[in-house]
């Protein structure tokens, strides 16, 4: 706010920060989710009780709720949605008692502590800082890490242990609106658009997660499961989309050593012509088969409708599971820049619908649940107060206080009331401007007044 403002534009002013309040925090933060048992919730990391720095120290994290009413004044770092989570504040496992759950209780053993309660991010290494971060991170579906999208091969990665690339001066486009980079509201700044936008996939799966889980293998690179790989070029290394409008007239596969082409496109048998005789299928020419037998309903088995994988990813994924880390590193730097973000998958709208649920491919999903429905969420109850103003909420407590109390409340107030009004009535009369300062001055004078009847 300036020196000098309108009793309009502070009115103004004071009804956008109510609303930018409600918008921010628009639940009840009076429950510790404790009670509800391991569930998928917004977690924090507090790095006062438990600092990132610390070996000695198990990490440890807490609800929404207990962020806000138990370390407000603490340093945090939010984590973002943990499946399989219990708040740890009300537990011997924090010094800091909870003022939500009361009760002390024993440390949480079945929760699952990754490196992200190290605060530690992404598989490149570099410090993640929140308000210094420019570049987008996106969380994997599986194992619920984090990745810059340059680390993902969606966008040309900076020097290694770099930090993300500066936004640009603000100066190179004043008046225009900001550049939409297809990645996100928070997307980075400073880069040219991603090589798979926002709109493209719904869900992200690490090359970690997808080479453990057998059903998201099988259908890595195949159409709506997109993988972004390095291939050579005429012009050194270029990034290729596997999974995404691939023209199918050719795929290079190898067979007994030797590259051959195979047609995937096959022309259209042609029709015959009026009057001209048919030649004899090779087929009919040849000596009736028998006749298979027929299974019964119990023995048939469905056949699998996994669409079948490129063989650039298969190899991909064969060199992921041979290649060690001290063998990606033995090679050298450009084989580290090859390996790293290969085999990251990004799963198209509508992926679930699109599972094979073969006997082979089933027990897979079955085992990962999140991969065949949707993971509920949990979100703190709305806040009752939403949308009221400060005057009403001021009013609902005085009406909740002893009638002595809201007595001497109600006359402070009005005490305060005429002793402003007295302060402000000068500059009515002189016409003068009444500034940020000058009601300033006025309420550090009634503290100062309030502190000399205290001692």
């Amino acid at each position: 706010m300036s020196d000098s403002a309108t009793l309009a534009s502070v009115l103004e002013s004071q009804n956008t920060l109510l609303q930018e309040a409600s918008l921010a925090l628009p639940h009840q933060f009076s429950q510790c989710t404790y009670a509800l048992g391991h569930i998928r919730q917004a977690v924090y990391l507090c790095l006062t009780c438990t600092p990132s720095s610390s070996a000695d120290q198990e990490p440890r994290g807490i609800c929404s709720a207990c962020s806000i009413a138990c370390h407000t004044d603490h340093e945090q770092l939010e984590l973002f949605p943990k499946r399989g989570f219990r708040c740890d504040c009300p537990t011997r496992s924090l010094a800091h008692p909870c003022s939500l759950h009361t009760h002390l209780e024993e440390p949480n053993d079945k929760n699952v502590y990754g490196r992200n309660f190290r605060a530690q991010f992404c598989r490149c290494g570099r410090k993640y800082e929140a308000e210094n971060e420019q570049e987008t991170m996106i969380q994997c579906l599986a194992c619920e890490d984090w990745f810059h999208e340059s680390c993902l091969n969606l966008r040309e990665r900076p020097s290694s242990r770099a930090p993300s690339p500066a936004p640009p001066a603000e100066s190179a486009n004043p008046e225009g609106p900001p550049v939409d980079d297809g990645a996100s509201d928070a997307s980075s700044s400073g880069l040219p658009p991603p090589l798979v936008c926002a709109d493209d996939y719904d869900a992200l799966i690490c090359n970690g997660c997808v080479r453990k889980i057998d059903a998201l293998r099988r259908i890595a690179g195949t159409p709506g499961a997109l993988m972004v790989v390095r291939t050579p070029g005429h012009e050194g290394t270029s990034w290729v989309i596997i999974g995404k409008d691939e023209p199918k007239e050719s795929v290079q596969v190898n067979v007994e050593g030797r590259d051959r082409k195979v047609e995937d496109a096959v022309s259209p048998p042609q029709a015959p012509v009026a009057g001209e005789k048919r030649e004899r299928s090779a087929s009919l020419a040849q000596e009736p088969q028998p006749k298979k037998a027929r299974l019964s309903p119990e023995t048939e088995k469905p056949p699998c409708l996994a669409p079948p994988q490129d063989p650039r990813v298969e190899k991909l994924l064969s060199h992921l599971d041979s290649a060690s880390g001290e063998a990606i590193e033995a090679e050298g730097n450009e084989a580290s820049e090859r390996y790293e973000g290969a085999g990251d998958v990004f799963l198209a709208e509508e992926w679930r619908s699109r599972w094979c649920r073969c006997q082979n491919c089933l027990p897979s999903l079955q085992a990962h649940p999140y991969l065949l429905e949707e993971e509920e969420t949990y979100e703190p109850p709305e806040d009752p107060d939403l949308g009221v103003s400060l005057e009403e909420l001021g009013m609902r407590a005085l009406q909740r206080l002893p009638r002595e109390k809201a007595i001497d409340g109600i006359m402070a107030f009005n005490a305060m009331r005429d002793d402003l009004m007295k302060h402000l009535r000068p500059f009515a009369e002189r016409g003068d401007e009444v500034t940020e300062a000058d009601i300033r001055g006025f309420f550090d004078a009634r503290i100062q007044e309030i502190r000399s009847r205290r001692k």
